[in-house]
């Protein structure tokens, strides 16, 4: 697929089959991330696959609680995958890096013939003592942030495309 075709077709999955993707085309969107732009190479972001089942439901029913959901409710849409993006907190850049990382795996994983969506509150979860420690206990050292989580997996549904806005555009000639 052409790049700018992956961008302008590329939409939000929030429904996901349980299948789970081959770690080959995981592995292919995790490197999308790892060749992102990063301000001054600096590399501040990590990426945390989690295909673990049970830490992905500890996942989601701490991101649920955060968004005042039940712990029955997924956050995630049923996605299989997910990949957590943190960021060095002492890189200036470190939210601007992480989220290149995110926009990079997404369009990969469009390419790929997966679904992805970005979740919010990865922030708020990874300041928690709990998922502090585990990040320790997986070898992160360091002050990270929480970026965003990319839910991949395969898409059961298509989204409609939307129209894009007036004004997104100016111009200085």
């Amino acid at each position: 697929m052409q790049t700018s075709e992956a961008i302008k077709t590329r939409r939000s999955i929030k429904k996901f089959k349980p299948d789970m993707p081959p770690r080959d085309l995981i592995d292919q969107v995790i490197e999308a991330g790892v060749w992102s732009a990063t301000g001054k190479n600096a590399q501040a972001p990590i990426i945390v696959a989690v295909t673990d089942p049970g830490v992905r439901a500890d996942l989601a029913r701490e991101n649920a609680r955060l968004l005042g959901q039940s712990e029955d409710f997924d956050p995630f849409y049923g996605a299989p995958v997910i990949l957590v993006v943190l960021a060095d907190k002492s890189v200036f850049t470190h939210v601007y890096d992480g989220s290149l990382v995110l926009g990079n795996m997404m369009l990969a994983a469009h390419d790929l013939g997966l679904g992805s969506c970005w979740i919010h509150r990865a922030r708020e979860e990874f300041e928690l003592p709990r998922w502090q420690t585990w990040l320790h206990s997986l070898g992160v050292q360091g002050e990270y942030e929480g970026i965003g989580h990319l839910a991949l997996g395969y898409a059961d549904m298509t989204p409609a495309e939307k129209p894009r806005k007036d004004g997104w555009v100016y111009r200085v000639d």
